[in-house]
């Protein structure tokens, strides 16, 4: 999960995490509605853009992304057999569009400042009881995690392609599943090697 975050600084670094959330939301939101292929097609132009902006380590993390490409694969031939292919391009660009930006948020900071940036907006669960820095801990972790399975997938998936020559596909679910609960189970030990999740008000 470290080894994600881009240690060399970048401009986007020095923005804040919750500019950088705000902005993510709102794209997220502005880009639902649009129907435009081209549109579409530019915006993940543009992210490819900001990628190439942070240095070569931010380009090589799309690698991540690969395992994407058999979820794209199965959207656009159900988009075709369902007779709109068109929209099924729409669909895999908006979300490759996401994820991307996402993971540029989560390269460029750190966990402790996106829990002080989520922190805020889960105060009102403190007056059911909630320890808010205990939610926003599993929020940057969720946001965290996400690219990290990216590249557990490949890895396992480069795996099997050295072993068999061919790629793992729907094979590699149970491993996959065996070491993301591995992985939660380390996780939770050293969360509670530290003190287990910080209380509301403790850092």
């Amino acid at each position: 999960m470290i080894s994600l975050y881009l240690a060399q600084r970048t401009w986007l670094h020095r923005i804040s995490a919750g500019w950088k959330l705000l902005a993510l939301a709102v794209i997220s939101l502005a880009i639902t509605p649009v129907e435009s292929v081209a549109v579409m097609a530019g915006l993940v132009v543009a992210v490819l853009a900001l990628y190439a902006s942070l240095g070569r380590a931010a380009l090589a993390q799309i690698a991540l992304l690969r395992p994407l490409w058999m979820l794209f694969a199965v959207l656009l031939a159900l988009h075709w057999w369902s007779g709109d292919i068109l929209l099924g391009v729409l669909v895999i660009l908006r979300i490759l569009a996401m994820v991307l930006l996402a993971n540029a948020v989560t390269m460029t900071t750190r966990m402790d400042a996106m829990m002080d940036a989520v922190e805020p907006l889960l105060r009102p669960l403190a007056l059911f009881g909630v320890a808010p820095r205990r939610v926003a801990l599993a929020v940057a972790m969720m946001i965290r995690f996400v690219p990290l399975l990216f590249a557990l997938w490949e890895a396992l998936n480069e795996s099997y392609r050295a072993r068999a020559g061919r790629r793992g596909g729907w094979r590699l679910l149970a491993p996959f599943c065996i070491q993301t609960v591995r992985l939660s189970h380390h996780t939770a030990e050293a969360l509670a090697a530290r003190g287990g999740a910080p209380r509301g008000g403790h850092r």
